[in-house]
C-alpha cells in the first residue's frame, strides 16, 4: 500500500471524517474519566516518565528503564506509584520488538500492584502493522516468531495456496507452473513470516493488545502522543481521537482504498502528523494556543520525529516536548540514544543512561491564558 496513495486520500477525506466525528464524540467527551475506557484524564502527584521510540532496541528500552528506576536488572517493576508513559512505534526496525513488547506488556501488568501504572500508547508503526503495511519489519523481527514447527506449518500453508492456484488457473484456461510457484512462496516467506502475521492478525495475542492502545493520553494536563495534533483533529479532543482511532481498527479488514480514508493514516492524523516538531515556533506560536485550549492541556509531549544527534528538545518554553532521541541508533538513527522525559509538578527532566539534565520549561509554570489544567 503507497505511503503517498495514503496521504492524498487521507488529505482529502480527513476534513469530513473529522466533522463527522466531532458530531459523533461529543457526548463522550463530557463524559467523565470513571465512564471512559481512555486515559483522557489521569491526576497523579506521582513522577511521570514518558519513553518514545523502541523500534525494537530491546537493549537500549531496558537500559533506559533501569535509568529511570523503573525496572531492576531482572526487568521487574520497582517504579513504586509512578506512571510511565510509552508514546508508540515500538515495532519495526530492529530485531527485538517482540521482546520490547512483551516486556512493556508485562510492566502493564506489575505496574499496577505497586500502585503504579503504565500508559502504552499507539503508533505509526503498530498501525502498519494491523493493516498488513510491512514495508520496515525487519528479518529478526520474522525470525523472532519462528518455532521448531515452522518448516512444516510453511509446507502445510504451501499445500494449501498452491492447490488454490492450480484451480484458479485451470477456470481461466492457464497453465499453473508449480516449481515457479513453490521457489516464489519460499522466497517470500521466510520461516517466521505466517507466525507473525497471525500473531498481529485480529485473533492473534499482539493484534488484539495493538488494537486496545489509546492514541492519546492527558495526564495532569499534558497531553502525551506519537505523532502530534493538528488543527483538523484537535476538534476531536482526547477522548474523540481516541474513539475515532478505536473505530477505525476495529473495523478491518477493509480494501486499501478505505484504509487510505482513515483519519490514522492522514499525514495530518496523530500517529503522523510533524508540525509540532517541524513548523517554525514562530507559527506554532500563533496556533499553538488553539489547539492546547481545544485538548485541555497545558503542554504536549511527541515522539515520532528524532531530534539527532539525539537529545530530548523543548519548544515554546516546554509547551511542546520531543522525546524521540533514536534510541535505535547506528544506520537508522545515527548519534540517537535512548532517552526518558520526567515529570515531577512541572518540573521537566531529560534522563540518559549515563547523567541527567533539567529542562527548562518556563511556560509549565503558569497555565496559559485559556488552557484547562485538567
Amino acid at each position: 500500500m503507497g505511503r503517498r496513495i495514503l496521504i492524498a486520500a487521507g488529505r482529502i477525506a480527513i476534513g469530513v471524517a473529522v466533522a463527522t466525528l466531532v458530531a459523533l464524540t461529543s457526548a463522550q467527551r463530557q463524559a467523565s474519566a470513571q465512564s471512559s475506557p481512555f486515559p483522557c484524564d489521569i491526576r497523579t502527584t506521582e513522577r511521570v516518565v514518558a519513553i518514545g521510540d523502541v523500534h525494537g532496541a530491546f537493549d537500549s528500552f531496558t537500559a533506559i528503564l533501569r535509568a529511570a528506576q523503573l525496572i531492576d536488572g531482572r526487568n521487574r517493576w520497582i517504579g513504586g506509584r509512578a506512571v510511565l508513559v510509552q508514546t508508540g512505534d515500538i515495532l519495526d526496525r530492529g530485531a527485538d520488538s517482540r521482546r520490547a513488547v512483551d516486556l512493556i506488556r508485562r510492566l502493564e501488568r506489575d505496574a499496577p500492584r505497586a500502585g503504579g501504572r503504565v500508559v502504552s500508547l499507539l503508533g505509526n508503526h503498530e498501525l502498519m502493522r494491523i493493516i498488513s503495511d510491512w514495508r520496515y519489519v525487519s528479518t529478526g523481527e520474522i525470525e523472532a516468531f519462528k518455532s521448531r514447527d515452522s518448516e512444516a506449518f510453511r509446507e502445510q500453508v504451501f499445500t494449501v495456496l498452491n492447490e488454490q492456484a492450480a484451480q484458479r488457473a485451470k477456470t481461466e484456461g492457464r497453465v499453473h507452473d508449480a516449481v515457479a510457484y513453490r521457489e516464489d512462496f519460499f522466497k517470500d516467506i521466510p520461516l517466521g513470516m505466517i507466525e507473525i502475521r497471525q500473531a498481529f492478525g485480529p485473533q492473534g495475542e499482539y493484534g488484539r493488545w495493538v488494537r486496545e492502545r489509546a492514541t492519546v493520553a492527558r495526564i495532569n494536563g499534558i497531553l502525551f502522543l506519537h505523532g502530534g495534533i493538528s488543527a483538523e483533529t484537535a476538534a476531536l479532543g482526547c477522548e474523540g481521537i481516541n474513539a475515532a482511532v478505536r473505530r477505525e481498527m476495529a473495523s478491518l479488514p477493509l480494501p486499501p482504498e478505505q484504509i487510505a480514508a482513515w483519519m490514522s493514516v492522514s499525514e495530518m492524523g496523530p500517529l503522523w502528523y510533524r508540525g509540532l516538531a517541524n513548523e517554525p515556533e514562530e507559527a506554532l506560536s500563533v496556533t499553538l494556543p488553539a489547539l492546547l485550549e481545544q485538548m485541555g492541556a497545558r503542554a504536549i509531549v511527541i515522539g515520532h520525529t528524532p531530534v539527532l544527534p539525539g537529545r530530548i528538545a523543548t519548544r515554546l518554553g516546554g509547551r511542546v516536548v520531543q522525546i524521540d532521541a533514536g534510541m535505535l541508533d547506528g544506520t537508522f538513527f545515527p548519534d540517537g540514544v535512548a532517552s526518558a522525559l520526567e515529570l515531577r509538578g512541572d518540573m521537566l527532566t531529560a534522563i540518559y543512561v549515563d547523567r541527567r539534565e533539567p529542562l527548562p520549561a518556563p511556560a509549565l509554570q503558569t497555565v496559559p491564558a485559556g488552557a484547562s489544567s485538567r
